[in-house]
């Protein structure tokens, strides 16, 4: 607890000082493992990226990031896995295939394999972790504590589920040492998942029912939810009733997630939803787009208020975008102008303000992980290279890339 009080301390010095200016960030490569598909989803408070990537197989491996190499973590035995959060430790929470086939024909963590897939920690060596009854299991985050949240299958049979999905899953809460504990979605809910967790145990997410869809690569119920104690709250809505989640907390309890409008668009085929961010006093707040975009995800929020996400136009095209002082700015415009690297999604930021997310290589239109390290103060007022003006609107990206985004996140036909 005193660290945490400490690193809090901590963290409060750092807003004033990172919030008083407009950040200016280096930006780095991180590659993807051989493949042409990665993406940063984690970083801890000494820098170490982890995330996932693609082979020259094209299956999915997690990594996670050392001095001048990235590291492959393996699998559960299949042929994939993917990362799902990390911590001070260096402990990764993961999830991956085994060799076992879904009994059901599931394909729960959205690897195409419809093998068994299973929440795991990695600390040296990969452990699985149990499920709440049924075959699959899925980890989405790990705090300081060596907690892990995510959502696992129990042994209820839902007729309403999509298929494949045969069995209803719950928010999963996972202890140091493994034992899981079941968060009860709302009520009137029947199944849920647990995106994010602080250090303090507080989870947030989202839940709904079965007919909602799975839970790769995010749950996206109708019900924002924080659970504490095990106990869940619903925070609100922006006036839609059709996506809303939880999708990262601080340690000031403070959380960021997104929900759809209420002002849906006469005859436009895709749901509208924008960030928000939630406050015990206040609230839940709208928190826009960058300039004229259509919708708006975030995915992390650090201890001293700055929020990570992406913002896109109505045809997919995302950018990454960096929150802060009631602003939301595109994160391209932050960097040098000369960066090989276009970044459309910012997954996660620590107290340093250290980005890591998935960026599109603009020489190749390859998509690599990359980490964004702030630049001190006095270094970008002499060297830093203003990025391009015209940062109206995001990159035209490829059509390819655009199709995966517009199906892996909410920009559902209604």
């Amino acid at each position: 607890m005193k660290t945490i009080l400490i690193s809090i301390a901590a963290g409060s010095l750092l807003a004033t000082l990172a919030t008083a200016q407009t950040p200016r960030y280096t930006v780095t490569d991180l590659g993807a493992l051989g493949g042409t598909n990665g993406s940063g989803n984690g970083i801890n408070y000494q820098g170490r990226v982890a995330g996932a990537a693609s082979l020259p197989s094209g299956n999915s491996r997690a990594f996670l990031s050392g001095p001048g190499v990235v590291y492959d973590l393996g699998t559960l035995g299949g042929p994939n896995s993917s990362e799902g959060g990390l911590n001070a430790s260096n402990q990764v929470a993961i999830f991956a295939d085994t060799s076992q086939k879904d009994p059901f024909g599931n394909d729960f963590c959205g690897f195409g394999s419809h093998l068994i897939c299973q929440a795991a920690i990695w600390n040296g060596t990969m452990t699985a972790l149990p499920t709440l009854g049924g075959n699959n299991g899925i980890a989405y985050a790990i705090n300081n504590q060596g907690q892990v949240a995510g959502a696992a299958e129990t042994s209820n049979k839902d007729a309403t589920c999509i298929a494949p999905q045969v069995l209803r899953f719950e928010a999963a809460l996972w202890g140091p040492t493994g034992q899981v504990q079941e968060l009860p979605p709302l009520p009137g809910d029947t199944v849920g998942a647990a995106l994010w967790l602080n250090n303090y145990g507080q989870v947030v997410g989202s839940s709904g029912t079965c007919a909602n869809g799975g839970v790769f690569p995010t749950f996206d119920g109708p019900h924002a939810v924080l659970w504490q104690n095990g106990s869940p709250t619903n925070l609100g809505n922006l006036g839609g009733s059709m996506v809303n989640l939880g999708q990262s907390i601080n340690d000031l309890g403070e959380v960021v997630g997104c929900a759809d409008l209420a002002s849906e668009l006469p005859g436009f085929p895709f749901v509208q939803i924008h960030s928000f961010l939630w406050t015990q006093p206040a609230g839940m707040q709208d928190l826009g787009t960058v300039g004229t975009d259509f919708t708006s995800f975030p995915f992390g929020i650090n201890n001293n208020g700055q929020v990570a996400g992406a913002s896109c136009d109505d045809m997919g095209n995302c950018r990454a975008f960096l929150w802060q002082n009631k602003a939301m700015m595109d994160l391209n415009s932050l960097v040098p102008a000369n960066s090989p690297l276009y970044l459309m999604f910012a997954f996660v930021i620590n107290d340093a303000g250290e980005i890591a997310g998935q960026a599109l290589q603009t020489s190749t239109g390859e998509i690599h992980a990359f980490v964004a390290t702030p630049i001190p103060a006095a270094s970008a007022a002499t060297d830093f290279e203003p990025a391009s003006p015209d940062l109206s609107r995001p990159m035209v990206l490829p059509e390819g890339v655009r199709k995966t985004i517009r199906g892996r996140l909410g920009m559902r036909g209604r």
